[in-house]
């Protein structure tokens, strides 16, 4: 099966993201404090403050820990948002497959435009997001950004989880956000290929044979060994569960690997390029 979504980016409250602005709200009335009062401590509009209340985005963490103090000091907001479902900033094509990441115990990732999310660094992001088309107001960028440092901790989390990145060179030499954003990069991006169950593979810029010419995919394996797919295009998404498809992606996945330079060879390269910045 093939599913195929569009539209905004934002997505829809959830229950729980409802309940925990409900709680927001009882307990800044409860402190006698108005929107704009709290948005002042927390160093947040009252717009913000009215996002949160009313279940439409996941404060960011800096929100939490400041609102805390601010509402009674009990730490029941610390306690709450960790398990609130949605995180702030994943479009709705993508919360499906958000969820079988959590908890898949493969993941293989090729990708031919930007560095992949789980392996930005978090300046190299936030050029990403201060250029987007229509632009980011401040807040939607934090909430972006939060969004990608939580996915990131998949990384470090689930150690039992193998993580393969297949990056193209040229993402690095665009050098995205300048020379200092691009090392910082290659820093950031070295480190995660240190941790045993993660490996990075750099496909180089002249390559006589390309397997994935036909773009950026995804691929995981669940605890119950099945396994999906997932492509992303502009403002879209497919989440693939046909194993015929999965199948010919796999095939193709493994080839790429084949065909990038492995993982030291990738490492080696990559200092090379930052030594050269």
């Amino acid at each position: 099966m093939v599913v195929g979504t569009g539209g905004a980016g934002e997505p829809e409250a959830s229950d729980s993201m409802r309940t925990f602005g409900a709680m927001v709200q009882a307990l800044r009335e409860h402190a006698g404090l108005s929107r704009e009062q709290l948005g002042e401590h927390v160093r947040y509009s009252k717009h913000m403050v009215a996002s949160v209340e009313i279940g439409r985005r996941l404060p960011p963490p800096d929100f939490v820990e400041r609102a805390d103090p601010v509402l009674g000091d009990t730490g029941v907001l610390r306690k709450s948002v960790p398990h609130v479902v949605r995180r702030p900033g994943l479009a709705r094509w993508f919360r499906e497959w958000a969820r079988l990441e959590a908890e898949a115990i493969a993941l293989y990732t090729y990708e031919c435009r930007v560095i992949p999310g789980l392996l930005q660094s978090e300046a190299y992001a936030r050029t990403l997001f201060g250029h987007r088309l229509p632009p980011l107001d401040d807040e939607e960028i934090e909430a972006q950004w939060s969004a990608r440092a939580q996915r990131q901790r998949l990384l470090v989390e689930r150690a039992h989880t193998a993580f393969s990145f297949v990056v193209e060179e040229h993402q690095f030499v665009r050098r995205m956000g300048g020379d200092e954003v691009t090392r910082g990069l290659i820093d950031h991006v070295l480190e995660m290929a240190e941790l045993r169950n993660v490996e990075v593979q750099i496909m180089p810029l002249v390559r006589d044979t390309h397997a994935g010419t036909d773009g950026p995919t995804q691929l995981l394996e669940t605890p119950e060994n099945r396994w999906y797919a997932y492509n992303e295009g502009q403002e879209s998404g497919q989440l693939i569960s046909d194993p015929k498809v999965v199948s010919v992606l796999q095939r193709r996945y493994a080839r790429m690997c084949a065909q990038a330079l492995s993982p030291e060879d990738s490492a080696s390269l990559l200092q090379r390029m930052r030594g050269a910045l």
